[in-house]
């Protein structure tokens, strides 16, 4: 039997340990649509909560926002994704699976470098799964039509959003007044955004519905290049607070054929995953086009009147864009290791492989967990109280099934920072074990220390 390739063992880790659940499992599945089990919720939450305390809270001179999937379709059509968002989609004759041609092009070595005006040219292609011959290239929209209101047609027709951005843009004004800010200022949002992807791939990599988490910093445009540098200096930084390692990281430099008409300066944050080099993140100048576009459709003035000067600027913006998902994805993937033979230096015994994931301790869905040598009392109640009087200030988890060695070996794969064995002499000193998963030191520490102890090793 062929050895399962990293990917399709962090896949099943999710699944068993309740990290990531296929969408509607009991009916089948539903394609590219995935479920955050309770211990995804929980790291899902704490990389938003670490990613807005990083960009929003602990800056002055940004915001938040929380704006509605549905909005007016007019948004859309100022922002250009009504007539441009879209993908060149091919069919294969024989078995009728669609394509996305410029991943076809990509697959087989070729440069895409497409015009959506002019179809791509894919001859010579054939189909990848049955090997049978292709359609034309043509543009297919990614977004989601639905209906508002009781009364169905062209009226009410509406979208869900493709992207978060939007709402931060038609808020700009309202964000700018109520809260007397200055250019610079940035608006900070985390919300879900939905794409009708043709091809979708690698798990939670591309997905239909996801999050993300965006920043519109408005400037003036004179000093740009300052702002962008500091804001590319700043992802830099949150990676490395995700633990991932310099070398599975690309800056990738976009050339300016390859830009967006209205973009001057676009970095693409690569990440090697273990199905290759992808986009995790981008960082964008995208001048004034995005509130010059609305301003000139919904006919109000968004112009920014310096109080100093009482000179008025149409705001240029540098977008920085984070996909939750593939956050998650890449911070499992860095996380996760296999250890040959086990951890345990306790037994000369042939040991199975062990998986561990060394997630930053602050990231850990679960932070403690507290295991009592034995079901009776004194050290059942001992441990039932140390976890009443820890899990206020962090997520703790109580475990009395199995041996030691199981059950620190179930709180490594789930990434746990601390385990705390209330053992047989605890009783008689007052003190439990604390061991640490990386290190896999061990400490004697007095139970009424226990909060004092953590709230020096771990945010809560």
């Amino acid at each position: 039997m062929a050895e399962l390739s990293k990917m399709d063992k962090l896949i099943s880790l999710c699944k068993r340990r309740g990290f990531i659940f296929p969408s509607s499992e009991i009916y089948g599945g539903y394609s590219a649509i995935y479920d955050f089990g309770p211990l995804g919720v929980e790291l899902s939450n704490n990389i938003k909560k670490a990613w807005w305390r990083m960009f929003v809270r602990e800056r002055d001179d940004m915001v938040g926002l929380d704006s509605s999937i549905l909005m007016s379709p007019k948004i859309w059509e100022a922002s250009g994704h009504v007539q441009n968002f879209s993908d060149p989609l091919v069919d294969c004759k024989k078995c009728h699976q669609r394509f996305r041609a410029d991943h076809l092009l990509e697959s087989a070595g070729l440069k895409p470098g497409y015009d959506k005006d002019q179809p791509l040219d894919t001859k010579g292609l054939k189909c990848p799964e049955c090997g049978g011959e292709l359609t034309e290239s043509r543009q297919f929209n990614l977004m989601f039509k639905t209906q508002v209101g009781s009364m169905e047609g062209s009226t009410s027709e509406a979208y869900l959003r493709p992207e978060t951005a939007g709402g931060i843009f038609v808020n700009y004004k309202n964000v700018q007044q109520t809260m007397r800010k200055k250019l610079p200022f940035g608006i900070g949002q985390i919300g879900k955004a939905f794409r009708n992807e043709i091809t979708v791939e690698n798990y939670i990599f591309r997905v239909r519905e996801f999050e993300q988490m965006e920043i519109e910093y408005f400037i003036k445009p004179d000093n740009w290049e300052k702002h962008f540098e500091e804001l590319l200096n700043l992802m830099k930084k949150w990676c490395a607070y995700l633990g991932l390692k310099e070398a599975n990281l690309v800056y990738h430099e976009i050339a300016d054929e390859e830009r967006a008409f209205y973009s001057k300066r676009t970095i693409d944050i690569e990440y090697n995953y273990p199905f290759g080099q992808k986009e995790l993140y981008g960082l964008a100048y995208r001048t004034d086009y995005d509130l010059g576009r609305h301003q000139k459709f919904s006919g109000e003035d968004l112009t920014y009147l310096d109080p100093e000067t009482n000179e008025k600027t149409l705001p240029h913006v540098i977008e920085p864009s984070f996909g939750l998902q593939r956050t998650i994805l890449a911070v499992l993937s860095e996380a996760f290791e296999e250890v040959k033979g086990g951890r345990s230096t306790t037994t000369e015994s042939n040991k199975e492989e062990e998986m561990v994931l060394r997630l930053p301790y602050d990231l850990a869905p679960v932070k403690i967990a507290i295991f009592p040598l034995s079901k009776k009392e004194p050290l059942l109640g001992i441990a039932e109280d140390i976890a009443k009087d820890l899990c206020p200030f962090w997520n703790v988890q109580y475990d009395e099934t199995g041996s030691v060695g199981k059950r620190y070996r179930r709180q490594d794969e789930i990434g746990t920072p601390y385990c705390i064995t209330v053992d047989f002499d605890t009783p008689n000193d007052g003190k439990v074990t604390v061991r640490d998963r990386d290190t896999m030191e061990q400490e004697r520490v007095e139970v009424k220390e226990l909060r004092n102890f953590f709230q020096k090793k771990l945010i809560y």
